[in-house]
């Protein structure tokens, strides 16, 4: 890794020590729905690669965020921790980067509210998101329309250099910049302001039945999604299965070639190739979809060991979480305390006996 040499002040007055990364990056994940092979070639695969950086990563599962709309306890308590192994079978090693809950560091939630008292209430009305699940939802929670702010807590919380976002959370970043540049002219330089990160360029998996629509963690189209934890055989049949068209012609064209250009994508980011390259291989659909399960198969192979091993010694997995929260713990306490003395809060002084 590269470090930078010596010290010197960063924004807020934050030292950069000779041990300590140049930059923080923060990403979250939410524990609803089922974890895909979107979701491993389009993000996850590009957090574990970020390890080998120089910056210091915090991954988090935003288990206050699934809050906004109601859940049964018993799942959500399952598919957080569910989630949490999955993410460290595919990679991401709890001793090269923080990875915790949300819920397990009380300072998200103060600060969330500290956030919902700087946004206005105009900026939160104007979240596309909330527009789209309120029409979607039977009962509309506060939370679903103030949880952007609460968002805007998790990544200010610490001092985040960058949040690689897609285009769908460029809104939210957008808010969390302008609340912390608000909270700094009123209060004094409080926040580091942080910069959106383009993510590296991941597969777009498209769902495999319907080639014009993403991979969806939602399950309304359980035989064009592939789950992490499906079996092989699951796998190669649901590929076999894939929607292609009638040409029979094997090009990479998402514009006319939808469901073909799909499984040329998934096979490129599978193998280390383009889906031109990949195309050249094929000249007949039969075969292209019958590599591409395998390959799949093959590359959760090992995904689906060490989530096994992980699912049978839940407390190694607990164990993990704790540590992770206290490493997150000790940065976001300090930014918490700094954000309170700015509003003129009086410190909360423990008695020793």
């Amino acid at each position: 890794m590269n470090y930078i040499i010596g010290i010197r002040l960063g924004r807020m007055g934050r030292r950069w020590l000779p041990w300590q990364p140049m930059a923080r990056v923060f990403s979250g994940i939410q524990p609803t729905g089922d974890l895909h092979l979107g979701n491993l070639l389009g993000a996850v695969q590009n957090w574990v690669q970020a390890l080998d950086g120089e910056d210091d990563a915090l991954y988090c599962v935003v288990d206050l965020h699934a809050l906004t709309i109601p859940k049964d306890p018993a799942e959500l308590r399952a598919k957080t921790i569910e989630i949490t192994q999955l993410l460290v079978a595919c990679g991401l090693d709890p001793q090269r980067c923080t990875l915790f809950l949300q819920s397990h560091v009380p300072a998200h939630a103060e600060l969330g509210w500290i956030m919902e008292c700087t946004a206005s209430y105009g900026e939160l009305s104007r979240m596309t998101q909330f527009k789209d699940k309120r029409d979607r939802a039977e009962f509309v929670s506060a939370a679903l329309f103030t949880y952007p702010a609460l968002q805007a807590a998790d990544i200010l919380l610490y001092d985040t250099d960058r949040v690689p976002v897609g285009d769908d959370q460029r809104q939210h970043l957008e808010l969390a910049r302008d609340i912390a540049e608000r909270f700094n002219a009123r209060y004094g330089d409080t926040f580091v302001v942080p910069e959106h990160a383009i993510p590296a360029v991941g597969a777009r998996v498209m769902d495999l039945q319907r080639p014009d629509s993403k991979m969806s963690k939602s399950l309304d189209s359980p035989q064009g999604t592939v789950l992490l934890t499906d079996d092989p055989a699951a796998v190669v049949k649901k590929f076999k299965r894939a929607v292609t068209d009638s040409d029979g012609e094997v090009r990479f064209d998402p514009a006319t070639k939808p469901g073909v250009s799909n499984l040329l994508s998934i096979l490129a980011a599978v193998s280390g190739r383009t889906p031109d390259e990949v195309a050249g291989d094929y000249s007949q659909y039969g075969p292209l979809k019958a590599d591409c399960g395998e390959a799949v198969a093959e590359l959760l192979g090992p995904v689906q060991a060490r989530f096994a091993e992980l699912r049978d010694d839940p407390a190694a997995t607990h164990e993990l979480l704790m540590l992770g929260a206290e490493k997150a713990a000790a940065v976001a306490g300090p930014v918490l305390a700094r954000a309170q003395r700015a509003l003129g809060l009086v410190p909360s002084l423990t008695r020793r006996g």
